[in-house]
């Protein structure tokens, strides 16, 4: 099977070695270097359909990079989109995750991504993926990424965790969640709404059950709009 490492601190690599026949895909545009006994193409994996879903959760494209070992052992470096981090995460039938806007870096070839209807507190909020969210399915490792460090947190039963709209990567699909605003000490949706402006905590989303969340330690929204403020 694919051998996923990262590699470097800051702003990290995914290292990927490949033995002969072994593909993985990953997001348009990632690869930054390979082994000539490996082949890259772009390919709409999941067909037209799923490929339009993915698209519309806003930071997806049509296409994706299949990168295949064809004429022997192979390694490739890749590179998420933005700065950040990059966290990897174990696959399984019984452990399927959902993925925030942007955040797919990679996966081995048995991992499926879906595209569903996000709730319609979740749509609305945004964030999340909007109307369309991502969740991977099936078995492999898949590598996820987020701006700046990344920190994985263990939701247990019987305790909510609270966690900023904007700083949210991937969670277990088995955990229930929903999207609002912060509690605060004043109590009810007034103080709430009145909380959050004085604090500057914006739309938050509140997880419950059993399994993982992966943050990152900075809000993407804003480090977007900088680096395209950069950019321009």
């Amino acid at each position: 099977m694919p051998c996923f490492t990262v590699t470097g601190e800051v702003d990290p690599f995914l290292h990927v070695t490949l033995e002969a026949g072994e593909k993985i895909f990953c997001e348009t545009n990632a690869m930054v270097m390979m082994e000539d006994t490996l082949r890259i193409k772009g390919q709409m994996k999941g067909g037209l359909g799923q490929a339009l879903m993915r698209s519309f959760t806003g930071d997806e494209g049509l296409f994706q990079q299949q990168i295949e070992a064809v004429t022997g052992r192979g390694d490739c470096l890749l590179s998420p989109r933005l700065p950040g981090g990059i966290a990897l995460l174990n696959v399984a039938p019984q452990a399927a995750y959902t993925l925030s806007d942007g955040s797919f870096v990679a996966a081995e070839a048995g991992v499926e991504l879906r595209s569903r209807m996000n709730s319609v507190g979740g749509g609305l909020f945004g964030g999340t993926g909007g109307f369309i969210v991502m969740e991977a399915h099936g078995q492999g490792q898949l590598a996820v990424s987020g701006f700046g460090s990344l920190f994985t947190l263990a939701v247990q039963p019987g305790r909510e965790v609270v966690i900023d709209n904007n700083h949210a990567v991937a969670w277990s699909s088995s955990l229930e969640y929903e999207a609002g605003l912060p509690p605060h000490a004043s109590g009810g949706f007034f103080g709430s709404l009145v909380g959050s402006a004085t604090t500057g905590e914006g739309l938050v989303l509140k997880f419950r059950g059993s399994g993982n969340v992966v943050v990152c330690s900075r809000n993407r929204t804003l480090s977007t709009t900088l680096l395209q403020g950069q950019a321009g």
